[in-house]
């Protein structure tokens, strides 16, 4: 009877923090105030990795978040659903409704490249498997010209397609989870890894950022999995699958930017 009463309580005490959790996270994202995604604190043992491009790396730790309480807004306006997936809303504004989970990840780079002055390094590939070079310069209403033609031309197919994969225990920032649309697989997503850090051990944990259908503001993802380590979450090197927000991606679906 003892055993029983202790089962149930934890139960219900589980039950309740989650429902709190889930309360918290719907109605206070960024509940501590951080200013950028590289002040989210890393949990406690880890620190952030040296990337093999440093400078992507700390574009993506500079991003600005906004202020507490924010809540992931629908380009078209109103409140997107599911507000307890956001943990924090990133303060760059959306450039069309097309601007959805793929093009979230290629804006990012995009941005990085073009902030860089690296104008030439700036091409996608679309469905065809055709590059679409950046052909301006510093002009920021080109360079926007060409990130919307860009969205209406590629896709999560064509990221995938395009990237190179990553093994996950080789994960670095800036790296994306994409499984692509196709045949038989009608809607594909994509998230981008903005931030990683280890432990002595070589454990690594992550952060993650996604846009989404229909376009919303891109938003740093809540671990709804592992909420006291949320807004991390853990790298299993061996997991043949991950649920990353309310997505599953392959192992084999890491890739990385050229």
């Amino acid at each position: 009877m003892k055993t029983f009463i202790k089962i149930t309580f934890a139960l219900l005490l589980i039950v309740v923090t989650a429902g709190l959790w889930l309360w918290f996270g719907y109605s206070y994202s960024n509940p501590h105030n951080y200013k950028t995604i590289g002040d989210i604190p890393t949990p406690m043992g880890y620190e952030r990795i040296k990337n093999d491009d440093a400078a992507f790396a700390d574009y993506l730790r500079s991003l600005p978040l906004k202020a507490r309480g924010s809540q992931v807004q629908l380009y078209t306006g109103g409140k997107a659903h599911l507000q307890f997936l956001n943990y924090a809303v990133i303060d760059l504004p959306l450039l069309s409704n097309a601007e959805q989970c793929a093009d979230v990840c290629m804006r990012l780079r995009a941005e990085y490249l073009y902030n860089s002055g690296r104008y030439g390094d700036i091409h996608f590939m679309d469905v065809n498997g055709n590059t679409m070079n950046y052909a301006g310069d510093n002009s920021r209403k080109a360079f926007e010209s060409y990130l919307k033609k860009v969205y209406g031309l590629a896709s999560t197919f064509s990221l995938s397609r395009e990237l190179p994969r990553r093994k996950l225990k080789d994960m670095q920032v800036g790296d994306v989870f994409v499984y692509a649309a196709r045949p038989g697989h009608k809607y594909g997503h994509a998230v981008m890894v903005v931030d990683v850090a280890q432990n002595s051990d070589g454990k690594k944990v992550f952060l993650l950022a996604e846009g989404n259908t229909p376009a919303r503001d891109m938003h740093v993802l809540s671990n709804w999995q592992n909420p006291f380590r949320s807004p991390w979450f853990t790298l299993d090197e061996d997991a043949e699958w991950m649920m990353l927000s309310p997505f599953h991606y392959n192992a084999d679906e890491l890739h990385h930017w050229e």
